[in-house]
């Protein structure tokens, strides 16, 4: 079912043109309720031979949508904002921030405390629509709050957190993508050690790592109960959990997450 409220994406880079890739591709919404802006519009002419509405000016895509979605860098976003406040209206727009490090309140500072503002955290795999958003709201109604969560789950999974939990899901959610890839190129690694190609690690590695979440994704159950399973007494899979966890497997992992949140408190 195509929503027909009508989205405007501020900014057509990377994740700008990802998003709205996964939004048409899920059917979400219609080509020509869909805009996006760049300064460069030749880069977005894949998305106009589709009939997505293609700007070079962010003035004429906030005339053209009511849900304006800002996928820019965190620094653009007060010059952004001041350019378009006087064309933006508290009971027309509402908006929507991807940019990493702005919180609520620095938009309000910008804008005013009018609007209905949602913040979201994907991560990378928005590029594939398999991304975990993040995302907390203010003053948004039921179905303001319905309509952003369809969003985004077309785009992956949502959870909706507080505001103050950005920085810790930044960490999870985020720079968890590098820590399971961390973990994955050590098992490729170990994988060509005992005596597998390259390519065939790499792919039975990635392969079981999303066998793996996707178990406790569906199953909705405990990594333990997933890990009894396949561990028998005086097994291979015991020795080397159990070497592992000599080494420092788990209390490194923990460590190296709190050592990033801590990163993020002392850059504020």
């Amino acid at each position: 079912m195509q929503i027909q409220a009508k989205i405007a994406i501020i900014g057509g880079g990377n994740l700008g043109s990802a998003i709205a890739e996964g939004l048409l591709n899920s059917g979400f919404i219609a080509p020509q309720n869909l805009c996006i802006t760049k300064r460069n519009t030749e880069t977005l002419n894949a998305f106009k031979d589709k009939g997505v509405h293609v700007f070079s000016n962010n003035i004429d895509a906030v005339h053209f949508a009511n849900y304006i979605l800002f996928a820019i860098k965190p620094f653009q976003i007060r010059d952004v904002l001041q350019q378009l406040q006087t064309h933006l209206q508290p009971n027309t727009h509402v908006l929507i921030s991807v940019a990493t490090g702005i919180w609520i309140k620095n938009i309000q500072e910008m804008v005013g405390n009018k609007y209905t503002i949602f913040r979201a955290m994907p991560n990378t795999a928005i590029a594939i629509q398999q991304s975990l958003t993040c995302i907390s709201a203010f003053q948004a109604s039921a179905e303001q709050t319905a309509f952003v969560t369809q969003l985004f789950n077309k785009l992956g999974k949502t959870v909706f957190i507080e505001e103050k939990l950005m920085d810790a899901a930044t960490v999870l959610g985020a720079c968890g993508t590098a820590y399971a890839m961390r973990y994955i190129r050590a098992n490729i690694q170990g994988g060509i050690e005992i005596g597998f190609s390259a390519s065939v690690a790499s792919l039975i590695a990635a392969q079981t790592v999303k066998g793996a979440a996707e178990l406790l994704l569906q199953k909705n159950t405990h990594p333990e109960q997933e890990i009894d399973k396949v561990t028998t007494p005086k097994g291979c899979t015991i020795a080397g959990l159990n070497e592992m966890e000599h080494q420092g497997f788990s209390s490194s992992l923990i460590k190296g997450i709190v050592t990033s949140y801590k990163k993020i408190l002392d850059d504020m």
